[in-house]
């Protein structure tokens, strides 16, 4: 049996159209940066690879955000792919206002850019180019440094709720 089809009328409520996409599982990343106030991060699920040649990432921040014009001043950010059990971080680095480095043990990186412990994976990238996207801008990275720990698990968002990978 199919999925019934909705009209375009149904689609355009943002909160029909935001679970409609809950389906979709996706990673949790926290994009970091370092500018003359210090550390700033944010958390972001709309993460992805874009090209293996040239080497190139992508995310999505909100143009609301308050945190991505600090990211975007400084011209490099890193990608910190949370593993399972950092659903706190993911919470923390989603409050606007806070403190979100408080607590958190992490380090700087190649570029400067914050790399948070116990990430399953952490990427380095200048930025290369910015795109109108709706609500949204569109961030093309072009990656300078990564790294690894491939002992760990992704923690997962799906439905608006975390979770983790187990292989079949």
């Amino acid at each position: 049996m199919s999925a019934p089809v909705m009209d375009t009328s149904a689609i355009a409520d943002p909160a029909v159209f935001r679970r409609i996409l809950g389906h979709f599982c996706t990673g949790i990343v926290v994009i970091t940066g370092y500018d003359d106030a210090g550390p700033v991060g944010m958390t972001c699920q709309t993460f992805s690879s874009l090209s293996l040649n040239p080497p190139l990432v992508m995310f999505s921040p909100a143009r609301t955000s308050t945190t991505w014009p600090r990211l975007r001043d400084t011209g490099t950010f890193a990608v910190n792919i949370l593993s399972a059990g950092q659903q706190v971080l993911s919470r923390a680095f989603a409050v606007t206002g806070a403190d979100k480095f408080a607590g958190v043990d992490w380090y700087r990186g190649h570029t400067g850019s914050p790399i948070i412990e116990g990430s399953m994976a952490h990427i380095e990238c200048e930025l290369a180019a910015i795109y109108p996207g709706g609500d949204h801008d569109i961030v093309i990275g072009r990656p300078l440094a990564a790294g690894e720990d491939p002992s760990l698990s992704p923690l997962l968002f799906f439905r608006s709720g975390y979770g983790t990978y187990e292989p079949a």
